[in-house]
C-alpha cells in the first residue's frame, strides 16, 4: 500500500517526538475499513497519520479534528490553515538571518528567538517561532519545562532547511475545515459517535527511568492519564467508536489493554540524547475493534 504523500506534498510539516511518518502505512493497513463521518487526532503532534489519510484519492472522513495540548503547536497548525503566505514570510526572514551569521551569531540568535513570550505572538508569528526552533535545535526535539518554556539547546546544524515552502502549503489545503483544538482527549473523545474513527497517539508508558519523555505540554501524561485514556478506548468501543492507539510495548501497557486486540511493530527512534540508544524498538498498536485478517497479515509482514 502506497499513499499519496509525495505526489501532493502532503505530510508533516515538523518533526515531533514519536512521529509516525515513518509508520504510517503499517497503521493505515490495521484502520477500519471504509470511510468514517469524522476523523480525530486527540494527540496529533507532527500528523503524520492525519496527512497520509487526507493525501489519499478517495477521502475516508468528512470531518477532522486535530487536537493537541501544546499551544504553539496548534497555533501554527491555525497559522497553516488560516494565513500560510503570511506564515511564509515570517519563516522566510527567520532562515534568512540565521543562515548570513556565523556560528557564534547563530547561537545567540536562536536563543534569543527562544527567550520571546509565545503567548504574546499571534498564530503566524508563534507557528514561525515554533518552525523555527525545531528546526535549529538539537535534534528536532520539542521539550518545555514547568514553566511551559522551550528549553532545547541550540542544534549548530551546518546548512539547515528551516523553510519548505511546497510543504507547507499543501498543509494548508489538507488543513482546510479542519478543527484545531487545544484540549484534552477525552472532550474530544465525548463528541465521537457510532462509525467515527480515532487515532492515539499519547505520550508513551516509559519503559526505563531514563525514557520517561512527556514534557510535550507543560502539564505532561502521567500514570492516572494513562489509565484514564486505557478506560475511555473501553467506553467508545461500547459506543461502537472505532478507535486504534499506538504505545511502548512493555508490561504495563499489555496490562492496561489486554482486553483489546494488540499487534507488535518496529519503529525506529532518532530522537534521544543518548545516540546509542536511538534505533528500532517494539512498538505496540491497540484496536478496540476486529482488524480484517488480510489487513493484520500485511501489517505483519511490513
Amino acid at each position: 500500500m502506497r499513499t499519496r504523500d509525495n505526489e501532493h506534498g502532503m505530510r508533516p510539516v515538523i518533526k515531533w517526538a514519536g512521529g509516525k511518518r515513518r509508520l504510517v502505512e503499517r497503521l493505515m493497513l490495521l484502520m477500519p475499513p471504509g470511510s468514517f463521518n469524522t476523523y480525530a487526532e486527540p494527540f496529533c503532534g507532527g500528523a503524520a497519520m492525519f496527512f497520509a489519510l487526507a493525501a489519499e484519492e478517495r477521502k475516508r472522513f468528512k470531518k477532522a479534528i486535530l487536537v493537541d495540548k501544546n499551544e504553539d503547536l496548534i497555533a501554527l497548525y491555525r497559522a497553516i490553515q488560516s494565513d500560510v503566505e503570511s506564515l511564509v514570510v515570517r519563516v522566510k526572514k527567520y532562515s534568512d538571518k540565521h543562515l548570513k551569521l556565523d556560528p557564534a551569531g547563530r547561537s545567540s540568535h536562536y536563543y534569543d528567538v527562544r527567550a520571546a513570550n509565545p503567548a504574546k505572538l499571534s498564530d503566524p508569528a508563534r507557528g514561525a517561532r515554533l518552525l523555527f526552533l525545531n528546526k535549529t535545535c538539537y535534534n528536532g526535539l520539542w521539550r518545555v519545562n514547568a514553566s511551559g518554556k522551550n528549553n532545547v539547546p541550540f542544534g549548530r546544524y551546518a546548512t539547515p532547511r528551516i523553510l519548505d515552502v511546497e510543504t507547507l502549503r499543501a498543509a494548508s489545503v489538507a488543513l482546510a475545515g479542519v478543527d484545531l483544538r487545544v484540549a484534552d482527549f477525552a472532550s474530544v473523545a465525548a463528541e465521537l459517535s457510532s462509525g467515527d474513527f480515532a487515532y492515539f497517539d499519547p505520550p508513551y508508558v516509559p519503559v526505563s527511568k531514563t525514557s520517561n519523555f512527556t514534557a510535550y505540554a507543560v502539564d505532561g501524561f502521567g500514570p492516572n492519564d494513562q489509565t484514564r485514556l486505557a478506560s475511555l478506548m473501553g467506553e467508545l468501543a461500547d459506543r461502537r467508536v472505532f478507535a486504534m492507539l499506538s504505545n511502548a510495548w512493555s508490561e504495563q501497557t499489555c496490562a492496561l489493554y489486554n482486553k483489546f486486540r494488540m499487534e507488535t511493530i518496529a519503529a525506529r527512534r532518532n530522537i534521544n540524547s543518548n545516540t546509542k540508544k536511538r534505533g528500532d524498538v517494539e512498538e505496540m498498536v491497540v484496536m478496540n475493534y476486529p482488524a480484517p485478517a488480510c489487513s493484520m497479515q500485511k501489517a505483519s509482514n511490513s
